[in-house]
């Protein structure tokens, strides 16, 4: 299942859910949102089973929504729960 969520909807469950940051390192170093935990998208989605299980649901962003809407599919078709949030780290960065 892939679905999207906006960042106003996302804000009121963030600190109740499994975020995943896809950028680089070295952009999660310089901020990133709370609670998210990094790991590259190339990484995951070489080997997905490393970091997430199929029976839970896990919030993706990268720096603008589109690479992760991207990832989100692909992962979805490997049977991974996800979720979109559109817009990424620059939505999120404005609504604070």
């Amino acid at each position: 299942m892939m679905s999207s969520i906006s960042i106003s909807a996302f804000t009121t469950i963030m600190d109740r859910v499994k975020i995943i940051d896809i950028r680089s390192m070295e952009n999660y170093n310089r901020n990133h949102i709370p609670g998210a935990i990094n790991i590259p998208w190339e990484n995951l989605l070489v080997h997905p089973e490393k970091y997430m299980n199929k029976n839970e649901v896990y919030y993706l962003y990268c720096q603008q929504g589109i690479r992760t809407k991207k990832i989100c599919g692909l992962l979805s078709k490997m049977g991974y729960r996800v979720v979109h949030i559109i817009g990424g780290y620059e939505e999120w960065l404005l609504s604070q």
